[in-house]
């Protein structure tokens, strides 16, 4: 029995060295990455580039309800964290193991930036440690508003719209401030699967992802139920 018992725990210690030892390599090349990526473009030059979209659009100009939407259902601790969110890794690393698949990655809105402006949509672990590492960055060098406003005028929305006011334009035909609370939250659900959500493409699809939105907002205090209720009846 004593011998079985040394055997089990010899073999965890292994399984936890080689855990540790794969997330080293994992780690170091996601550090190459990143380092890579800012040797060919600097992330102040990258930044620069986005601003100079003619379609930029400011926090300012964007309606709060559709600020507040984003946040809730991509990441409602984005105010807390420091670029990652422990809780939604743990949270998707154990969905993965049990799916035996990378289908979560419990990004937060700074990793999903970090993504947009360096990195290809490939899921890798080499991939995911880079985008932690630029993450960290973006957080050292610019502010919540900043990265929030960054991250709205880099995202996909389908159609071809890579940003919020193309979007707005597109799909409703106005600029942002001019949306409506049931076009902003309508908008705020389909950066998470832009070629389900497309408003052309799969609107009943879209209509659903927002209901999930609204539930979002409310669930943290954004909005109360019978606001909720109101802007799905107009």
């Amino acid at each position: 029995m004593r011998i079985l018992k040394k055997l089990l725990v010899r073999i965890i210690l292994l399984i936890v060295a080689a855990g540790i030892l794969c997330g080293s390599v994992v780690a170091v090349l996601g550090y190459l990455m990143y380092r890579d990526a800012l040797k060919e473009q600097s992330l102040e030059d990258k930044v620069a580039e986005v601003q100079a979209d003619p379609s930029y659009t400011a926090l300012a100009d964007l309606p709060e309800i559709y600020l507040d939407a984003v946040v809730a259902v991509e990441d409602h601790r984005f105010e807390q964290h420091c670029g990652i969110d422990i809780i939604a890794i743990a949270r998707a690393a154990w969905n993965n193991i049990k799916s035996w698949s990378l289908r979560e990655g419990g990004s937060t809105i700074t990793q999903q930036l970090a993504k947009n402006l360096y990195f290809t949509q490939e899921r890798s672990f080499i991939r995911k440690a880079a985008e932690v590492f630029m993450a960290f960055r973006l957080e050292q060098t610019y502010s919540k508003d900043e990265i929030l406003e960054l991250y709205v005028n880099s995202i996909y929305f389908g159609d071809g719209y890579y940003c919020v006011r193309d979007a707005s334009a597109g799909y409703f035909g106005k600029e942002p401030a001019d949306m409506t609370d049931d076009e902003a939250t309508l908008l705020a659900g389909i950066p998470n699967a832009p070629s389900v959500y497309s408003l052309t493409a799969n609107p009943d699809l879209a209509a659903q992802r927002q209901q999930y939105v609204l539930q979002q907002m409310v669930k943290y205090g954004y909005l109360g139920e019978e606001e909720a209720a109101a802007i799905l009846q107009n």
